[in-house]
């Protein structure tokens, strides 16, 4: 089964998880802040996915209705796209929101499954971690030589890069910190035991529901 992610229904939801201590020591104020930055990033993601669509929105408006010509409008929105896919990435990482394909799960005993998930986890994190590097160093590439896009606009591309960079790192950090839980608590306690968010949760509530059949 595939879980999608709802944002808003995520920023809007209690962050039970905060509400109890998952790390030991000095890891518990790390991934405390995280999570405070991690809401903090989600509602701004929001805000920047309405901004992208005012922005093209009003571009069709002023060249097809008003005849004025616009150079700006399409870069604007991708960069406010990007930025508000990579850098919510940690923030939907931590609800375990991003999309998981668990056929595997109901075919292997709970050990297994336990040992398949860390391993998830730790494949995922050096995917992250080179992803992160590369962006860095288009990053300082970007930066250093001045590079801008090939548009008639043309903004520097450190703008985009930078956001790559910073989501990928940020992403990075959360996993780090969901493997020390599963090391410190089980697998199944970094997150996984939480309930779902956006689509996930409602089949999983609904799949209940026809369980127990109707009220009687």
């Amino acid at each position: 089964m595939s879980h999608a992610f709802d944002a808003a229904s995520a920023a809007a939801e209690p962050d039970r998880a905060a509400a109890r201590v998952r790390l030991p020591g000095p890891l518990a104020a790390i991934d405390a802040a995280m999570g405070d930055l991690n809401r903090v990033i989600l509602l701004l993601g929001g805000v920047a996915l309405v901004a992208a669509c005012l922005v093209l929105s009003y571009s069709v408006v002023v060249r097809y209705f008003l005849k004025i010509p616009t150079e700006w409008q399409d870069e604007t929105a991708v960069f406010l796209i990007v930025g508000a896919t990579f850098l919510s990435a940690a923030g939907v990482q931590a609800r375990r929101g991003h999309v998981a394909i668990e056929a595997l799960t109901g075919l292997l005993s709970p050990r297994a499954n336990r040992i398949r998930l860390i391993v998830a986890d730790v494949v995922s994190l050096a995917f992250v971690a080179f992803f992160a590097w590369k962006s860095w160093t288009l990053l300082h590439e970007a930066w250093v030589d001045g590079q801008i896009s090939q548009s008639t606009w043309g903004p520097p591309l450190w703008i985009p890069y930078s956001l790559m960079a910073l989501g990928m790192t940020l992403l990075g950090l959360q996993f780090l910190l969901q493997i020390a839980e599963a090391v410190a608590r089980g697998p199944a306690a970094a997150g996984f035991a939480d309930p779902k968010v956006g689509l996930g949760a409602d089949l999983e509530r609904a799949k209940k529901h026809d369980t127990k059949g109707p009220a009687r």
